[in-house]
């Protein structure tokens, strides 16, 4: 069945998270995605770790299903073979250090005015103007100055976020930027140009802590792995393990205290009554749940919030996410090949009925070396 980017051709000058993670999405879909890789060295995400089967975690992860080509692109030659592999590009993805695609003569005005319907997404830390503008930027360091690592912790200490954050979120943007981008020139013929930042990208997902901490005038609440303004709304103690649970609505509030508490007027206590009382009260309340748990398992508590219809949790690890008995039950998992062997990776989340993705191989450096020099007309060279 034909895919719905079959056709569509992307060359990604890219490197670490950010830009990867868009085009693998890219590549999911269908497109043909040729990442240039410095020569001999290649992507430097390739050494971030050797945890799967002696590769990065981080490559397997974002580069599956796409053509690795290694260039020195301040190489005439190897410049020419690039001018060469853009001239028949649809889409050009590029994530260099500021300033370093103008230098190189690849920067959007140079090439959409050679070629107007080429679709070209530049990533940065902090946008083209500005005085941050030449700053270098990577994942923690945007955390940290979108307000991230300040909402997030225990009162004592401030934490990062678990995962790549800066980088998913940009990523994602320019994704559903370019998939935009595409849309558009079916109907008009003209490419666009796409600037995603990641001190923008981010910024947008702490839209809520922000407005909550301007105009409510309150500095970030860091409530550890409990929610900050909604209670009850976190891990509560049982007598074997801990359980997380939600409530998000008066009705929900009135359930819990009747069905799962035993305990019907605690919806009426004055200390608990609206949300705002409980987040106030979280202490007091937290204590009368853990007590009404300490007689139960987690599993015990766990049936009763779901006969009483309440959101729950169990505290996984990333390690046993993998065997998650609902992504093993929907059959989410599939081999992808890679240079030192398969493993197994999860289906993208969007799934389109009757039709299944890509998720081609992860490339080793340099594989298609022969084959793009030779579809795009350059001489392989042996360098030492």
């Amino acid at each position: 069945m034909r895919q719905p980017l079959e056709g569509i051709t992307v060359v990604a000058l890219e490197q670490a998270v950010a830009a990867p993670f868009a085009s693998r999405q890219l590549a999911d879909l269908g497109a043909r995605v040729i990442k240039i890789e410095r020569r001999g060295v290649g992507d430097f995400a390739r050494d971030y770790d050797r945890t799967v089967h002696g590769q990065s975690s981080y490559f397997v992860w974002l580069n599956r299903g796409k053509e690795s080509v290694e260039l020195d692109i301040k190489d005439p030659a190897d410049r020419a073979l690039l001018g060469t592999m853009l001239g028949r590009a649809d889409v050009f993805l590029q994530n260099l250090a500021p300033g370093a695609v103008e230098r190189l003569g690849l920067g959007a005005g140079t090439l959409r005015a050679e070629r107007p319907e080429l679709i070209h997404c530049s990533i940065s830390g902090y946008g083209p103007e500005g005085p941050y503008r030449t700053k270098k930027a990577y994942d923690l360091l945007v955390q940290c100055e979108t307000g991230l690592v300040m909402s997030t912790g225990t009162p004592d200490t401030p934490a990062k976020a678990g995962i790549s954050i800066a980088d998913i979120a940009t990523g994602m943007y320019a994704y559903s930027g370019i998939l935009a981008a595409l849309y558009e020139r079916e109907r008009t013929g003209e490419g666009v140009s796409l600037h995603v930042a990641m001190l923008d990208s981010l910024g947008e997902w702490m839209s809520q802590p922000a407005y909550f901490s301007r105009y409510g005038q309150e500095p970030p609440r860091r409530t550890a792995a409990a929610h900050p303004s909604i209670s009850p709304y976190g891990p509560f103690r049982t007598g074997d393990d801990k359980v997380f649970l939600s409530v998000q609505s008066e009705r929900e509030w009135v359930v819990l205290c009747r069905d799962v508490l035993a305990r019907p007027g605690l919806a009426e206590d004055p200390r608990f009554r609206t949300n705002d009382d409980r987040v106030r009260n979280d202490d007091e309340l937290t204590a009368i749940l853990e007590e009404t748990f300490d007689g139960l398992t987690a599993d015990e508590v766990g049936d009763l919030l779901e006969r009483a219809g309440i959101a729950n949790a169990r505290l996984r690890t990333p390690e046993q996410f993998t065997r998650h008995p609902q992504l093993a039950a929907r059959n989410r998992w599939r081999a992808v090949e890679t240079p030192a062997g398969p493993l197994e990776a999860l289906l993208p989340p969007v799934e389109v009925d009757g039709r299944e993705p890509v998720m081609g191989p992860v490339p080793a450096l340099g594989a298609h070396n022969e084959s793009i020099r030779a579809e795009f007309g350059a001489r392989q060279e042996v360098r030492t």
